[in-house]
């Protein structure tokens, strides 16, 4: 059955109050500290990381408890997350207005099948399986370099995309909101659609957040570097015409406070007092290329590069 004006209107107000809230409660939950046991004086300071497999065995209970946390993060909201809740509801009050016509222009400009063809390609990077490939290859090298904070990476990372991944499901079951090609972009809630949020934009958001605050605390360029490859895949979201602007607004946001929450939940603080050749080397392993994004306007050409150093 099909939720009709002014009904609809109504639900759909409803749903988008949720929503926002529901982004507040989880970046709340990204701000708070983790649990701090009382500090001794050490005459002698040498720290030392956990156990490499503490995460692995707790994955699946860290996992529920990421679940928990996320789904009753309503209750944790704070005063003082008006200072970036408030811009971000405008914004989005703003983009759910406005989405039927900022579809809809995409159609007007012509050169459809060439954007949508880039659109698409650059969407790859926000895949389950890229992602979850890139995962397994920061795991996978850190144990195979010893590297303790490369293996955390991998594991952070997975544990932030299975959340992310099952918030979204979640999320686009209940609003079912038509995507922009049906209906000429009408964006309907509660009408058999799987648009809202964007499900490679919270994936890609969530990586890049666990990897910048694994190795980009000091880092600036490549802090830069990821967020600016998340953005390109949620915007190619839109320009693909898979997603509305909204739902790929909300869908990032809820990425990078999915991703800080994981991070900051279950980091190692140890590993930030070891040398940077037990925990930062990973970056410039042999098994880790450099990474550097290449497009040529003129050619109309586009790619990156992979360069390892042996």
């Amino acid at each position: 059955m099909i939720i009709r004006y002014p009904i609809a209107r109504t639900v759909s107000l409803v749903t988008f109050c949720f929503t926002i809230l529901f982004i507040f409660s989880i970046h709340t939950l990204a701000q708070e500290p983790l649990t701090a046991e009382p500090k001794t004086p050490d005459p002698v300071p040498t720290p030392t990381p956990r156990p490499a497999n503490e995460l692995e065995k707790k994955f699946f209970v860290n996992l529920l408890q990421d679940q928990g946390a996320i789904w009753t993060s309503p209750f944790h909201l704070v005063r003082g997350d008006a200072k970036w809740g408030i811009p971000l509801t405008v914004s989005a009050a703003a983009l759910f207005a406005t989405d039927r016509h900022t579809s809809g222009a995409l159609v007007e400009n012509g050169d459809d099948l060439s954007r949508l063809r880039i659109s698409n390609d650059i969407s790859q990077l926000g895949a389950f399986y890229t992602t979850g490939g890139i995962a397994a290859g920061f795991y996978i090298a850190g144990r195979a370099t010893h590297n303790v904070r490369a293996r955390e990476t991998g594991v952070l990372a997975a544990e932030a995309l299975l959340n992310s991944s099952i918030v979204v499901e979640a999320l686009k079951t209940v609003s079912q909101r038509q995507r922009p090609p049906t209906d000429n972009s009408s964006g309907e809630f509660f009408d058999g659609g799987s648009s809202f949020p964007s499900g490679h934009a919270i994936s890609a958001w969530a990586l890049a957040t666990v990897i910048a605050e694994e190795y980009g605390q000091h880092r600036p360029w490549m802090r830069f570097g990821l967020y600016g490859l998340a953005t390109a895949v949620a915007v190619s979201r839109y320009t693909g015409r898979n997603h509305f602007l909204s739902d790929v607004l909300l869908g990032s946001a809820m990425g990078y406070g999915i991703g800080r929450y994981v991070y900051h939940q279950h980091h190692d603080p140890t590993l930030d007092s070891l040398s940077d050749k037990h925990t930062n080397g990973f970056i410039h392993s042999k098994l880790f290329p450099s990474f550097a994004p290449l497009y040529n306007a003129q050619a109309h050409s586009y790619g990156a590069t992979l360069a390892w150093a042996f």
